[in-house]
């Protein structure tokens, strides 16, 4: 299990959700299989829609 929080100590150096959203991808490209969103992202560009687009990101929709 993916968690946003576990991406988000490990990725402390990422400017933007469009950096997340991309590393986001990659997880789940290399094989993660579940992903719980437990927090929200504290960037300036988090939409309001953030938990849609991070799930669309994780399972290929975008």
């Amino acid at each position: 299990m993916l968690y946003l929080s576990q991406i988000l100590i490990a990725h402390q150096d990422l400017d933007s959700f469009d950096q997340l959203m991309e590393l986001v991808e990659e997880h789940a490209r290399q094989g993660e299989r579940f992903f719980r969103m437990d927090v929200k992202p504290q960037y300036s560009d988090t939409p309001e829609n953030w938990e849609d687009r991070l799930e669309a990101a994780f399972s290929g929709r975008v």
